[in-house]
């Protein structure tokens, strides 16, 4: 009997292999598909359209799969695949965030509606945070989990557009790029949404100019 035993104290070990084997398969998946190089939360669910000033804008939320990847690799786990309308409501929601981040970036005015979208997004209830093997994750008690792990960015869109560091928030001088990011060096001097992309292509474009 003594194999059973063996058996059943390997069981646990297994089995959480399996999960930490499928979670990396998940990150590696979302690595390929989506940009994830952002510091923070709601401008780097911003870029699951990217290339917006460009002349062809990508979309990466192609479908509700890829809605509830994204948000799984970022630790907001709806635990279900989202529906057709969550997913137009996940757009609506991405695009009023970036909407007022340029405004804010460009001392324009501030459209009330997409103030009152990320408002209303930001009201939905159950999300807790938890600390993690791998940073922070948000356990979603409410009914509507999907609605919940929006309310994550709507929150974290609010407490970075609000003023909490004013003339901060600016957009890319990536060729088609023009991603929010929050600029925190010293003097205002980032351009870039991301060295490791935006940065490293005109690093990479200005020495082929000189060769």
């Amino acid at each position: 009997m003594s194999w059973f035993f063996e058996e059943v104290e390997r069981m646990p070990t297994t089995t959480a292999a399996r999960e930490a084997a499928a979670a990396a398969d998940s990150r590696a998946e979302a690595a390929r598909i989506f940009r994830l190089d952002n510091e923070h939360l709601a401008f780097r669910y911003t870029a699951t359209l990217s290339d917006r000033a460009g002349t062809e804008p990508f979309e990466r939320l192609s479908d509700p799969d890829r809605l509830r990847l994204w948000l799984a690799v970022n630790g907001i786990d709806p635990g279900r695949r989202p529906t057709r309308p969550q997913l137009a409501d996940a757009i609506a929601l991405r695009e009023a965030v970036y909407r007022l981040g340029v405004a804010v970036a460009h001392a324009l005015p501030v459209a009330a509606r997409d103030r009152a979208l990320v408002n209303e997004a930001a009201a939905a209830t159950g999300a807790v945070p938890e600390l993690a093997d791998d940073g922070i994750r948000w356990r979603l008690a409410s009914l509507d989990t999907v609605a919940a792990a929006l309310g994550v960015i709507a929150r974290d869109a609010i407490a970075l557009l609000g003023g909490e560091r004013p003339g901060r928030i600016a957009t890319c001088d990536g060729p088609d790029c023009a991603g929010l990011y929050l600029d925190a060096s010293r003097g205002s001097t980032r351009r870039w949404c991301s060295m490791s992309t935006c940065g490293n292509r005109n690093k990479k474009s200005r020495m082929r100019a000189r060769a």
